[in-house]
């Protein structure tokens, strides 16, 4: 791979401070792209691309069976660097400008319904019982909080507080943000707390295993699934489903979308008014199973 590509990569790493997720991922969109224009023979040579280029990368993308959203990707990933290269005076224009991009419409996002979330939450527990108590509450706080997997794994005891019923999030981007609870939520805290330090004493993280060690991402998916399955959940069963359930409910209730935004650490309301159309699909769903005339067909 070329140097300046490597350049680029560094620098969308310690300077955007961009995820290890999204360096990589970047990274094999553009070592692709610099392979199929210099059939692997050559370095890159930036300044010579053209759009024309650019377009026969797509047809090929195509013709090799990438899908709409793949090639969309990997389009924003050169145009990128070249916005990159530009501000560096390496080249005078960006040939990927111009490509347009057919739209790609936004999947409404999966959620569990209150019923069946209220039902597993409700039922009875051994609640001396460690794992049982920890799995209780990392559904608990995924739907109750709205973070995100990696964040609960990450989250650390220090930043726990149930005198203020508040926790401190370290979220993407490096970026910090309070979290209120309810005192349901600090009450199960407490008691998983309490079984924890009897397991292990001084862990630096909140959710540990039974050895003190910190949560690992399957594990959190697998509790999350088995736990849903346990009331009939039988779609998506992922943690990410719970954060879109948090969101919708949230909104659902009447709290403000850029409160919303806030308590989820997006970096744009955009991003959160996905669930606005969410719970207007609801809404309408409601109307038709409740109005008498709703499904009244035309004469």
């Amino acid at each position: 791979m070329s140097n300046v590509i490597d350049t680029y990569l560094q620098y969308i790493k310690l300077e955007l401070n961009l995820s290890a997720h999204t360096v990589t991922a970047y990274g094999n969109d553009l070592r692709q792209w610099e392979s199929y224009l210099t059939a692997g023979k050559q370095e890159l040579d930036v300044t010579s691309v053209t759009t024309s280029d650019i377009r026969a990368w797509l047809l090929h993308l195509s013709n090799a069976g990438d899908g709409a959203r793949t090639i969309r990707r990997k389009v924003q990933a050169v145009r990128s660097f070249y916005k990159w290269l530009m501000r560096k005076d390496m080249v005078k224009a960006n040939p990927a400008s111009s490509v347009e991009l057919a739209r790609i419409p936004k999947r409404l996002p999966q959620l569990v319904r209150e019923e069946s979330l209220n039902t597993l939450l409700d039922s009875e527990i051994d609640a001396d019982d460690f794992e049982q108590v920890r799995n209780r509450l990392i559904v608990m706080m995924l739907y109750e909080t709205g973070m995100r997997r990696a964040e609960l794994i990450g989250l650390l005891d220090k930043n726990v507080d149930t005198t203020k019923c508040e926790l401190k999030v370290h979220g993407k981007r490096d970026k910090d943000r309070i979290i209120p609870f309810g005192t349901e939520l600090a009450l199960w805290i407490n008691r998983y707390r309490s079984l924890r330090d009897e397991q292990a004493r001084g862990c630096e993280h909140f959710f540990v295993r039974s050895s003190g060690e910190p949560l690992y991402p399957m594990l959190v998916y697998r509790v999350v699934r088995e736990s849903l399955a346990e009331v009939g959940v039988m779609s998506k069963r992922s943690p990410h489903v719970l954060r879109h359930t948090f969101a919708t409910a949230m909104l659902n209730d009447g709290a403000a979308l850029n409160s919303v935004k806030e308590l989820l650490g997006h970096e744009s309301l955009a991003t959160t008014q996905i669930y606005t159309h969410v719970t207007f699909s609801e809404l309408k769903n409601n109307y038709k199973l409740a109005h008498p005339r709703a499904l009244k067909k035309g004469g």
